[in-house]
């Protein structure tokens, strides 16, 4: 079962609600294709900030590794673990670059695939959508937990109430 995230663009000017087609599900773990194809997995996803930080330090860890005259095979092994890192953190990657454009993160879903994560989140998102016409309140969207507030009295766990010798 795969963990998404999922980001709602920003409003287009003419939008009254925000358009369900256009939200993102970024899926949670390692991307086979950003460990493979780092650069065009970038381009193709049109991260141009993790891009350009990317390709700064694939090129200075490179100089130096020349310039301290490592051998060829011990720079293969560092730029393969540099696409591992890439592979891992992919996920954090895309929600870094989404949000630096101003998408906002509205939730979190799983699912045994992505039609299922995204038929779960559609499920819950409709059902608290207010009327049609009025914008949701930022408040509504994240539900919260209430929390009661604890009596004097009560203790948790093994230790008693300070101040008293049981």
């Amino acid at each position: 079962m795969s963990v998404y995230t999922v980001y709602e663009p920003p409003p287009r000017t003419a939008d009254a609600a925000p358009d369900p087609a256009r939200f993102t599900f970024v899926r949670d773990g390692f991307s086979v294709w950003a460990f493979l194809f780092a650069v065009l997995w970038m381009l193709w996803h049109r991260m141009w900030l993790v891009l350009l930080a990317y390709l700064v330090a694939a090129a200075g860890l490179e100089a130096v590794l020349h310039l301290a005259n490592v051998s060829s095979r011990l720079i293969s092994l560092i730029e393969l673990l540099l696409a591992l890192l890439v592979g891992i953190e992919s996920s954090t990657l895309r929600r870094f670059a989404l949000t630096r454009k101003g998408w906002r993160d509205v939730g979190a879903v799983s699912g045994g695939t992505l039609e299922e994560a995204e038929r779960r989140f559609f499920d819950v998102w409709v059902r608290r959508a207010p009327a049609a016409g009025a914008a949701p309140p930022a408040a509504s969207r994240r539900p919260t937990v209430p929390v009661a507030p604890s009596s004097s009295s009560d203790v948790i766990g093994l230790f008693p109430e300070p101040g008293t010798n049981r």
